[in-house]
């Protein structure tokens, strides 16, 4: 472990300020990997300044994971849902499972984005074409229900940007490009498109050199920040559970390589899941009736 890394997991997670503001866009954490301590990583998150977080159902379709998603966001005032059929499981997608995806986000008010959606070209657990004509299927579900989306992308920059021009273009709902891990290229395309585009844990790794780079790209209007939990813990914490509370981790990152605060960071990512998603920005007891004004 080098100097800065034992500086960072010393000071993480500990002893933060109350002018620490953080939002995790994109976690899991309606998984059976924290239905032994859910309340406890919550109750971390908020100790560590993460107020809101967005926990993403994705999985089988028929396997309960939309109804769990929305139940956990039901349950924690902090916590907003997200549902929609994950590239992997593109085959499995069909019309009766739109009218239930259209039906549940219909009932919900907890629901404010359509995904995670899009490509996957590494590990294409399905066709190709199906899961084009999926994505692009989800995305006109998600023009007719007025809601942002959330794109996975991976090994697939070029038919991602192409699928996005043609059926997401003139959408006024916007979208964000989640755990970002494309070219410099496809930044600047989907910057274009006025999509956000978010970061995980990964842009911390020792060998995410070109992922940095893209990093100092993306304006501080269009960043966002997540941890794809339990997925991508971030440098200090490698070979854990990664868990929201981790977020500033990657927050920690993106201060240093633009030259800015953490505060600023977390200011701006929340302020910008805010005015994509229409929440409103969650604060701890001692702060919950001036968070708003606060981080504008």
């Amino acid at each position: 472990m080098n100097s800065r890394t034992e500086s960072v997991a010393k000071n993480s997670l500990t002893n933060l300020p109350d002018s620490f503001y953080f939002v995790d866009s994109h976690a899991h954490i309606g998984g059976e990997e924290y239905d032994a301590d859910r309340d406890e990583v919550i109750e971390r998150a908020r100790a560590a300044g993460v107020h809101t977080i967005l926990n993403i159902g994705s999985g089988e379709p028929a396997s309960g994971v939309f109804e769990r998603a929305i139940d956990v966001a039901t349950r924690y005032e902090n916590v907003y849902a997200a549902i929609g059929v994950h590239p992997h499981d593109a085959q499995l997608f069909d019309e009766k499972i739109a009218r239930q995806i259209e039906h549940l986000i219909r009932q919900s008010s907890r629901v404010v984005a359509l995904g995670e959606i899009g490509l996957d070209y590494h590990y294409d657990h399905s066709p190709r074409e199906v899961q084009r004509e999926v994505f692009a299927a989800q995305l006109r579900l998600a023009r007719d229900l007025a809601l942002p989306v959330i794109i996975h992308s991976r090994e697939a920059d070029a038919e991602t940007i192409e699928i996005l021009r043609a059926e997401w273009k003139d959408s006024m709902r916007g979208g964000v490009m989640h755990c970002f891990g494309g070219s410099l290229q496809m930044a600047a395309d989907a910057l274009e498109l006025n999509l956000m585009i978010s970061f995980a844990g990964n842009v911390t790794f020792k060998n995410a050199l070109n992922l940095r780079e893209v990093a100092r790209y993306v304006p501080l209007e269009q960043l966002l920040i997540e941890t794809d939990c339990p997925y991508l813990t971030p440098v200090p914490f490698r070979g854990r559970r990664n868990e929201p509370a981790r977020v500033v981790e990657v927050a920690r990152q993106l201060a240093e390589l633009k030259n800015l605060s953490i505060e600023e960071i977390g200011r701006a990512t929340a302020n910008n899941f805010a005015r994509l998603f229409g929440t409103p920005l969650m604060g701890n007891e001692k702060n919950s009736k001036t968070a708003n004004s606060a981080l504008s």
